[in-house]
């Protein structure tokens, strides 16, 4: 008895191109775009960073000085260091798509990449606090 028949390679093979195709469509629609980090200090825009500079560079915000960004070459951007007791913030990585995030709840900071064009209306898209 075999374990796959041969309609089951098939609907297998199928479903992995079209998630391919997917996948390789957003990329070439959003892969492109210039895009910028906002830093909110509960709900508050303190810091805009434009992504893609020519060197390195480690800031952090004056309302909180213990947590440290690290704006890298590649265009990139991370949480480096945080006095949050669980380093969940630190954790999440290099940023450098529109629609990723990071938090330091904890400190109540949040990171988001965002397009530098903005495509629709001022509305609010993400709220801290009360």
């Amino acid at each position: 008895m075999k374990f796959f028949k041969r309609t089951d390679i098939i609907v297998i093979i199928a479903i992995i191109a079209i998630s391919a195709a997917s996948w390789g469509i957003y990329n070439y629609a959003h892969g492109e775009d210039r895009v910028k980090a906002e830093i909110y200090y509960y709900s508050e825009l303190v810091e805009t960073v434009e992504l893609g500079g020519k060197e390195d560079r480690i800031f952090s915000i004056p309302q909180d000085e213990n947590v440290v960004f690290h704006l890298y070459q590649d265009g990139s951007i991370a949480f480096e260091e945080s006095d949050c007791p669980d380093k969940v913030c630190i954790h999440a990585g290099k940023l450098r798509r529109s629609g990723q995030f990071a938090a330091c709840l904890p400190n109540g900071i949040v990171m988001k990449i965002v397009p530098e064009k903005e495509h629709g209306s001022e509305d609010t898209d993400l709220v801290l606090g009360n």
